[in-house]
């Protein structure tokens, strides 16, 4: 407070001077944002360093101070189903206010699931090491597994089957109705697949009246809680497993099944339809801004 108006100026600092000035700091972030190095689809810190004449330690503190990770890259996808608005406040609607003296179950198919066994024996797990296997397979088949997954209570009805036509379907339909007390409304969850519209599902369909069909929209499979659960499936029982023959193979999603249902918990789905669409429109706002001119964006 003595200093006045010269007390406000930074004082000298420890350490060392920058090294770097702000234009080079902002020709990383340029080259960074706009442009590749030749023949290449990314930037490295190498390549960066290379190109600004500077250290890979400088180009990865600006990418931090940024938030710039050229290394890596996620998938998105943004569906166009024209009635994407009505299917998601079906399908959430569902969810979160399941209709009474009625059984909500997400249906699909996990398709070709690989009966694989390794070239060689598996080392195991000890102290100090982990586990090994060969990266290489042999093939013995494949299996398709049908899945109901309940909304209420997390429990599958299940069953493999050597293909997943519309023939299959239809028995996989048949299995839910024998499951299902005959008092009960049965509202299915199910992707725009051609198997579950075909004229012989139709047919079935309107000869089972308590039966109603919700179909996610084209390109959001994320909607159908089943989907959850063949990822638990893979990580926990196949991912890792090996199978010498389709047999083995069905036999362990059998018991991962029956495992799984004995401690089964409904998922919590905790956004609304209304949550879900101002979100997307956010990620469509920010998708589109991204490849409109800067005048366009700032209204200039």
């Amino acid at each position: 407070m003595d200093s006045g108006i010269d007390g406000l100026m930074d004082e000298p600092r420890p350490g060392a001077p920058r090294t770097i000035s702000d234009k080079q700091v902002e020709d990383i972030v340029t080259e960074t944002l706009e442009k590749t190095p030749a023949g290449m689809t990314h930037w490295s810190t190498r390549e960066m360093a290379k190109k600004m004449g500077i250290s890979r330690e400088t180009v990865r503190r600006v990418w931090k101070a940024f938030r710039l990770k050229p290394h890596q890259e996620a998938t998105f996808k943004i569906s166009k189903d024209p009635l994407l608005v009505d299917k998601v406040r079906d399908i959430v609607g569902l969810y979160l206010n399941p209709p009474e003296r009625a059984i909500v179950l997400s249906v699909d198919e996990k398709s070709q699931i690989q009966a694989l066994d390794r070239t060689q024996t598996l080392l195991p797990m000890q102290p100090g090491r982990i586990a090994l296997r060969t990266h290489d397979y042999k093939r013995h088949g494949t299996t398709s597994l049908f899945a109901a997954l309940d909304v209420a209570t997390g429990k599958v009805i299940g069953e493999c089957m050597s293909r997943h036509r519309s023939k299959e379907f239809v028995r996989f339909l048949n299995k839910i109705d024998a499951s299902v007390p005959n008092d009960q409304e049965i509202h299915l969850i199910l992707d725009n697949y051609s198997t579950h519209k075909s004229p012989v599902v139709k047919r079935w369909l309107a000869k089972h009246p308590r039966y109603h069909m919700h179909f996610t929209p084209v390109g959001g499979s994320w909607l159908n809680q089943v989907e959850r659960w063949f990822s638990g499936l893979t990580n926990k029982a196949l991912k890792r497993s090996v199978h010498r023959s389709v047999k083995e193979l069905i036999t362990a999603i059998e018991e991962y099944t029956q495992v799984a249902n004995k401690s089964a918990k409904p998922y919590v789905w905790v956004k609304s339809a209304t949550e879900i669409l101002d979100k997307m429109k956010r990620f469509c706002d920010i998708t589109l801004s991204a490849h409109l001119p800067i005048s366009s964006v700032s209204g200039q």
